[in-house]
């Protein structure tokens, strides 16, 4: 189910009229969740419902064991079995056929054919590299003993599924979300309204920005080799708000439905594109996943401790890996890799911690040099997006190629005024509310009701307006 569809226009005020008219009813209301969320989430195709299921059961029922038990053997069993069926389930439904052909074409490569590959053209389960690391992160820190262990299993399952962020994030740790599972919800009307104002915003990021540049990416992207360098730029630029506003509209509205119903999810976006250095920007882009590959894989690695080489490796392993996270696909291990080509010298100068304040802070414009660094961050930023988008990597090389060749400077073929000047009002209102959870969020200066009703309004109006044709988020496909 679509956020930008009418049946989850319906499926959303029916199921929060139902959850808060059990209200104080923990149990009831977390069941009442868990059946919306297989709901929502079966939609789509029902027969993956009996996945994410199987993936609950067999998590809970190690969480149960290793609260049962301190023998370290036996709970590194219990943990090996929980990572084997998780990753074995993603590994199997997202990677098998990029194995099997790369395999294949490896073994032809040296001289040595073998027969034709085997491949399943398995379906990829929606938001199944999303659900299988949150539940992880549940038999990970039960594990590590920071998390006792869920006795309660609709509870439980209805944290590995709950329908907000089932499918595209943010990827919620079980020490944060879980307990929220068995605390008391009272309505808020403060978080509430707040929680709709970020759904329209989100909507509006999604509607009007993704998809809107979407239209122009994809054609610019499909002939490359048609476009002078300067379109090619600007194809470029329309993907890197086409996946911004895609990814973070998801977010907003996923954070602002979960505070309909009382809990409060992880923020995964904090306006990337100010970002001062490449270390900054991803401190501030799917922060969610950032931090998990931090956390679970970087630190335990042995993080930016040790010699150089040790530093330098680890950087490339968790880029790597997170490009590959992405899909089953060379261009994005290239993303990864080209990533943290810009991340190294940083780390090694030790600067990677040099920009964490907000930028610009108590001032309206940047100065020279953080307009520079914004600038240069944006530009290598979309380089390396140039790969997250090709279909090949030798399209990607082209297409970049084709940016710097001597048409670079020319009057671009495509041009749309309309879509230009809306990212430009999109970039106005992030940069002045860049202080704030979203750019809809007023909470320390007490505007007048006309005027945010006014707003609200406004972005409504643009919506209905210049909203593109509708298309899926580009991270279902993770």
């Amino acid at each position: 189910m679509l956020f930008n569809s009418i049946e989850f226009a319906i499926f959303l005020p029916v199921l929060f009229c139902l959850y808060w008219f059990v209200a104080g009813k923990i149990r009831v209301q977390n069941a009442l969740l868990l059946i919306a969320s297989y709901f929502f989430y079966g939609w789509w195709d029902w027969r993956f419902l009996s996945l994410i299921a199987f993936s609950s059961s067999v998590d809970y029922f190690v969480g149960i064991g290793l609260g049962k038990t301190n023998n370290k053997a036996k709970r590194k069993i219990l943990l090996l079995i929980s990572i084997l069926v998780n990753i074995g389930f993603l590994a199997f439904f997202k990677y098998f056929d990029f194995f099997a052909e790369n395999f294949y074409k490896a073994f032809t490569f040296l001289g040595q054919p073998i027969s034709d590959p085997i491949l399943l053209n398995i379906i990829l389960p929606v938001g199944i590299s999303f659900y299988t690391f949150q539940t992880l992160s549940y038999s990970i820190d039960t594990y590590r003993r920071k998390l006792e262990p869920t006795k309660d299993i609709i509870a439980f399952f209805a944290f590995v599924s709950f329908f907000p962020q089932l499918v595209a994030g943010p990827i919620e740790r079980a020490t944060n979300l879980l307990p929220q599972f068995y605390k008391n919800r009272v309505f808020k009307y403060d978080e509430a309204s707040d929680g709709m104002r970020q759904i329209l915003w989100g909507l509006f990021k999604k509607i009007v920005i993704a998809d809107n540049c979407a239209i122009y990416a994809n054609d610019i992207f499909s002939n490359y080799g048609n476009y002078s360098g300067s379109t090619l730029l600007l194809g470029a630029i329309f993907f890197a708000f086409q996946i911004y506003g895609d990814f973070s509209g998801y977010s907003d509205i996923a954070i602002g439905t979960s505070r309909l119903f009382g809990f409060n999810l992880m923020r995964n976006f904090a306006f990337p594109y100010f970002s001062r250095d490449i270390a900054e920007f991803w401190r501030r882009w799917h922060i969610s996943l950032s931090t998990w590959f931090r956390d679970y894989v970087y630190i335990p690695l042995g993080g930016s401790r040790g010699g150089t080489w040790m530093k330098v490796r680890n950087i490339f392993i968790i880029f790597i890996v997170s490009g590959f996270w992405h899909g089953a696909n060379w261009t994005f291990i290239a993303w990864g890799a080209l990533n943290a080509i810009y991340f190294l010298p940083l780390m090694l100068l030790k600067k990677n911690r040099m920009n964490t304040d907000m930028i610009a802070e108590g001032r309206l414009l940047p100065n020279l040099k953080e307009t520079a660094q914004i600038g240069t961050t944006f530009f290598i930023t979309l380089i390396a997006w140039v790969f997250f988008r090709a279909e090949t990597v030798s399209q990607a090389v082209a297409y970049i190629f084709g940016i710097f060749s001597d048409s670079l400077f020319s009057i671009p073929e495509v041009f749309p005024k309309k879509i230009i000047l809306l990212i430009f009002l999109f970039i106005l209102t992030e940069w002045f509310q860049r202080n704030k959870q979203h750019a809809l969020q007023f909470v320390e200066i007490k505007y007048p009701a006309i005027f945010r009703w006014s707003l609200y309004y406004c972005v409504v109006i643009v919506i209905w307006m210049f909203g593109g044709n509708q298309q899926e988020f580009i991270y279902f496909q993770f």
